[in-house]
């Protein structure tokens, strides 16, 4: 089944972007909530992809984080609850 595409352009404070086009079935598919906008949807995806990368670094890395890595996890996973409500360890059962 074809499916259309929406498009989505990401910009940041140093004046770089990047452009992506995701199926619009799938971001149908990912919507939670009646009135979820692809924008809100494709954010929550970054924000728990970042979440999960800054975990793997922290806790599954090779050898221990340094402290400056262990602020970045913990100022991303406060990020994390003030968007979905919840701790990551709730949100994914995955918790230290």
């Amino acid at each position: 089944m074809a499916s259309d595409e929406t498009t989505f352009t990401i910009e940041a404070d140093d004046g770089s972007s990047d452009e992506l086009s995701i199926p619009t079935d799938m971001l149908e598919l990912l919507a939670e909530e009646d009135g979820e906008s692809p924008a809100q949807i494709v954010g929550d995806l970054a924000l728990i992809s970042c979440a999960q990368r800054i975990h793997g670094a922290v806790h599954h890395g090779q050898g221990e984080a340094g402290p400056e890595i262990k602020e970045i996890e913990e100022e991303t996973l406060d990020r994390f609850e003030e968007r979905f409500g919840q701790t990551f360890g709730e949100m994914t059962g995955h918790d230290h």
